[in-house]
């Protein structure tokens, strides 16, 4: 007995060293292997166990003397564990069978389809670039750190729990393993990307099955984190770059954090830059790798297109750097500037202050008030008197005035029992109709637009756009405000034609005074260039709609009269309310304007609070350049000098962009000096 004891426990454990780790029935679950802690040992295999032998007195016959009943009993036990061991065969064969022929084909379905995934191709996003072929976006490949934070910290508390003195518990080695690839990813010199270890180790103990540790990770770096922690996969990231940073972003825009156009162009054009993913079939790995030779129902990519816009970096960088030094200098809460060709009505340049540069930290400069915002097109104003060449292209149009005419003009006029006064108290001064708009008298526009007529002159406003979009390629654009004819109230006609009672943004605004630049054809703002599709096909745009709003005469003759604006006279007396815009050697038209804010605390006017604007066409004689610029309530000039005058910033940026181009110098103007008054 105690021999047949001692080799039943020998047969135990000689089935327990040979047991395998892993089978069909017991598939082994850890797909990752820790590093052992240091300082510890991996444990010896277990010594071999005692072979099951019989005992020394069986082996010796020591049972050899037992009767012929004995034998027979031994003999019918024999037969019977042999019919037992043929059903128990029988059935396992049949239970096989089973599995094989009836739950095979739904069990191989299940299991194909349990590592069977749809993976995506991603599309490459379309680089957009200025009229020069600069980049201004562009897609770089990078990498992000990723994996199953639920899975890792299954497997490594198994591990644990088999070999608990050689692999870390799940604290213990998710605290090591995030500040490795801290250190990893943050220390390298070709790293883009720092990173911390606390944000790591958040993120692997998240419940879910899938996880982004780190973006923007270099890809040499993220394959050697890849190749040293098994459980962590390299995945491609494509990121959006945008190399002149705060330069240009109201126009360009950003992607947002699920990479779709956020603001700008880019999300003006998402569909179009973005291009559509293609897909694959495939079986994957427990982790997520792609089995070889199992991929199917390929559908590829289609990459997004690029696009060339008209903007001109260097020109646009120029004008930033004026428009943030003039708010800075002046105490404003913004500034803007539009620049046009003057024919093509093509958008050369759209600055704002306060832009974020989408490169940095977003939050950040949130908090110092910058924004994405396109104020140019989004924030409608009051144009004030920059709107007054409007009121003049109509009587001039119609025949109702001449440059030269003489007009009477009191300090005061009644229209419709509502009584307004010129800027400055005079009494009648006997102005030509073109120093009405070289002094800016509200009391001689409003004496000219009586001679147009209120049914005219609302005419005029929609002929030059006025209430309506541009359809410029951006989003967010405002149309502006309009009062419709039929609700004209006895006011209204006392407002408009002095550029108060609508709004239009300063894209409209420069609209206009291309529309004169243009010899009086209208030409709807554009912003793109061409189309190259990923075929190479390129797709040059259309030409915009155009209106023809005065004749050519008209607008060569708004062009010579505007120039009393920016006129100079030592004397005074036919001296221009815009001097200061005007450029040495170069004849400039243009108008400055001045319109009061809502005051949010009263819902009317403030008498503190202004929109200061100035418009030109730069040279007037051969027009290359519309300039629009609008300052949002300056407390000074925009170098810091007395008065509240857009015009010096006119003149800087219309002065750079006159030398840069080598645009010939104006010829002599005739008459030398513009007549404004006679005295």
């Amino acid at each position: 007995m105690t021999s047949r004891n001692n080799n039943s426990r020998g047969r135990d454990a000689a089935a327990g060293s040979n047991r395998p780790r892993s089978s069909a029935s017991n598939p082994a679950k850890s797909t990752i292997r820790p590093r052992p802690i240091p300082g510890s040992k991996r444990p010896n295999p277990a010594p071999a166990s005692a072979r099951n032998t019989r005992s020394a007195a069986s082996r010796f016959g020591l049972f050899s003397g037992v009767g012929e009943a004995g034998a027979s009993t031994v003999g019918v036990r024999s037969r019977w564990i042999l019919v037992i061991a043929v059903i128990v065969v029988f059935v396992f064969i049949l239970r096989l069978a089973q599995v094989q022929i009836v739950w095979g084909p739904a069990l191989s379905e299940k299991a194909q389809d349990q590592r069977t995934q749809v993976l995506t191709i991603p599309a490459r996003r379309g680089t957009i670039t200025d009229i020069h072929g600069q980049t201004l976006a562009h897609t770089m490949q990078a990498r992000m750190l990723t994996t199953s934070p639920n899975t890792l910290r299954r497997d490594v508390g198994e591990l644990h729990a088999q070999y608990p003195t050689v692999y870390p518990d799940v604290d213990s080695y998710i605290d090591a393993l995030a500040d490795d690839i801290a250190t990893m990813v943050t220390e390298a010199a070709a790293s883009p990307t720092t990173v911390k270890a606390d944000e790591i180790r958040d993120k692997l103990y998240a419940d879910t099955g899938y996880a982004v540790l780190v973006r923007n990770v270099d890809p040499d770096i993220a394959q050697e984190v890849a190749d040293k922690y098994p459980t962590i996969a390299a995945d491609q990231l494509d990121l959006r770059q945008y190399p002149n940073g705060a330069i240009g972003a109201n126009v360009i825009g950003k992607l947002s954090a699920e990479e779709e156009g956020q603001f700008g162009y880019e999300a003006y054009a998402d569909a179009l830059l973005a291009g559509s993913d293609g897909r694959l079939t495939a079986e994957t790995t427990k982790m997520g790798a792609l089995l070889p030779g199992t991929e199917r129902n390929r559908i590829p990519a289609v990459n997004g297109s690029d696009v060339q816009l008209t903007i001109d970096i260097d020109a646009q960088t120029f004008i930033q750097s004026q428009v943030d030094q003039a708010m800075a200098d002046s105490g404003a809460k913004g500034v803007s500037a539009v620049v046009l060709d003057a024919h093509s009505a093509e958008v050369i340049a759209m600055a704002a202050s306060n832009t974020i540069d989408p490169m940095g930290d977003i939050e950040a400069q949130v908090k110092q008030g910058k924004t994405f915002n396109n104020p140019t097109i989004s924030a409608p104003l009051e144009p004030g008197s920059v709107a007054k060449i409007i009121t003049a292209a109509a009587a001039i149009e119609d025949g109702k005035t001449t440059p030269d005419e003489v007009i009477d003009t009191p300090g005061s006029i009644d229209m419709a029992g509502i009584t307004v006064h010129d800027a400055w108290p005079h009494g009648v001064v006997p102005f030509t109709t073109t120093g009405i708009f070289g002094k800016s008298s509200n009391v001689g526009t409003l004496m000219l637009a009586q001679r147009v007529g209120e049914d005219r002159f609302a005419e005029m406003l929609k002929l030059f756009g006025i209430g309506s979009p541009t359809h410029i390629e951006l989003p967010g654009e405002s149309q502006g405000l309009l009062p419709d004819r039929s609700q004209w109230t006895a006011g209204t006609f006392a407002n408009l034609p002095i550029g108060q009672g609508m709004s239009l943004t300063l894209l409209q605004m420069a609209s206009v005074y291309q529309t004169i630049a243009n010899d009086g054809q209208r030409v709807e703002p554009r912003i793109v260039k061409k189309i190259t599709n990923p075929d190479g096909t390129v797709v040059t745009q259309d030409k915009p709609p155009t209106t023809q709003v005065i004749s050519p005469e008209t607008a060569r003759t708004l062009r010579t009269m505007f120039q009393a604006v920016t006129q100079r006279d030592p004397s005074g007396i036919n001296q221009g309310t815009g001097p200061q815009a005007s450029v040495d050697g170069y004849q400039i038209a243009g108008k400055t304007g001045t319109a009061q804010q809502i005051d949010p605390n009263c819902n009317c006017y403030s008498n503190s609070m202004y929109w200061i604007t100035f418009a030109g066409i730069a040279p007037a004689d051969n027009p290359r350049y519309v300039i629009a610029i609008e300052m949002d309530n300056p407390q000074r000039g925009p170098h810091g000098e007395g008065g509240q005058s857009a015009a010096p910033l006119f003149h800087d940026i219309a002065a750079w962009l006159l030398n840069r181009d080598n645009v010939p110098l104006s010829g002599p103007r005739d008459p030398a000096m513009l007549t404004l008054q006679m005295q």
